[in-house]
């Protein structure tokens, strides 16, 4: 398995993530990140919509690992997308994480309904101060989440960095190809969220026929095909056993035969349109 993806930035990002969606605030967001970090993970990713830095953070901090060995994301949430609520966002994320800086910033999602007369402009200006902000070393690469081409192409007009980094809904059968091409176009890093489906894969026959042949779960197919797509997968549980299980991958050689079917797996959830979202 690869260890760590280089980004267009030239630096390194380590090839599994741990996602903390969904993980409440308080014991469980910290011991499933705890539990994370004890398993090996040492790329971890949240967000302040998930209202969970705080614990993250603590977690972070009484592991014990060394804070250079470790790759820590958080993202902008819809009401910020300004250069000062933007800064003020930052330093909210780094003060609830007790990080000096954390390695990957997003913008969480490109066309918030509070802006979707002027999405470009806000995101514009939200990427201006994060440039700023990774000059200064308070973040040290900085991307995107949920962008599809146009917004891509849109923050391109101005933007000095191109973005490091694009996370996106990708699982099997959930596999959006113009973004996907133009992020590899681009040398952009494809993250991927949700990477073992939201729940319907585990009852699929063809997955499950797929995870006998090569002896793994079901989630353990569905990140070494995300690996072999070269994506870069977020993978969350907040029970210790699966959180273990799920970094026991790295052994599966899929066929091509095999990879091609799992990206044209039938029943996947599909892709969130973030131009429609409600928020």
């Amino acid at each position: 398995m690869v260890k760590v993806y280089k980004m267009n930035d030239g630096l390194s990002i380590p090839a599994v993530g741990f996602g903390t969606f969904k993980a409440a605030d308080g014991e469980e967001a910290y011991q499933s990140t705890l539990a994370a970090l004890k398993a090996g993970y040492r790329h971890i990713d949240t967000a302040a919509i998930y209202r969970n830095e705080e614990s993250v953070g603590r977690a972070i901090k009484d592991s014990g690992i060394p804070r250079e060995e470790l790759f820590v994301t958080t993202k902008l949430w819809n009401d910020s997308h300004s250069y000062e609520a933007a800064k003020e966002a930052l330093a909210t994320s780094l003060e609830k994480l007790q990080l000096d800086y954390v390695d990957l910033y997003l913008i969480h999602w490109p066309n918030p309904k509070a802006i979707r007369d002027h999405w470009e402009e806000g995101n514009a200006e939200a990427w201006r101060y994060m440039e700023d902000a990774q000059q200064a070393g308070l973040i040290r690469s900085i991307g995107v989440s949920n962008f599809l081409v146009h917004h891509l192409e849109a923050l391109a007009k101005t933007a000095r960095v191109t973005p490091a980094v694009n996370q996106i809904r990708l699982a099997p059968g959930c596999y959006q190809e113009e973004v996907v091409n133009y992020c590899r176009e681009h040398k952009i890093v494809i993250e991927a969220w949700g990477p073992l489906g939201q729940g319907e894969l585990f009852t699929n026959t063809e997955m499950q026929v797929l995870a006998n042949k090569y002896g793994k779960t079901i989630a353990q197919l569905a990140l070494a095909w995300s690996v072999y797509e070269g994506f870069l997968p977020l993978p969350k549980s907040v029970h210790q056993d699966r959180i273990k299980e799920n970094l026991n991958f790295d052994d599966i050689k899929l066929s091509a035969e095999d990879a091609e079917q799992i990206k044209q797996l039938a029943g996947a959830t599909p892709a969130p349109d973030p131009d429609s979202k409600d928020f």
